[in-house]
């Protein structure tokens, strides 16, 4: 099955089709994504681009770290 990481998609719907993405982007910066009450509510209302905006993070290194993991990148 082919791996798509929606950038569009709010941190709860991506990690919970990909649970393993949890380190990975926790790895890149998104602290509170190890916290499942986080991922709940805050994860249920915001998407991956809007998180790096949120927390300044660069949004094309994170696509290219999930590249590198063998996702394709919707951005």
């Amino acid at each position: 099955m082919a791996k798509t990481a929606d950038l569009n998609k709010t941190l709860y719907d991506l990690t919970s089709e990909h649970p393993e993405l949890i380190e990975v982007l926790f790895d890149l910066g998104f602290m509170g994504v190890k916290n499942p009450v986080m991922r709940e509510t805050h994860g249920k209302q915001m998407t991956v681009k809007a998180g790096c905006g949120h927390l300044g993070l660069d949004l094309g290194q994170l696509a290219a770290a999930l590249r590198a993991k063998g996702y394709t990148v919707i951005d």
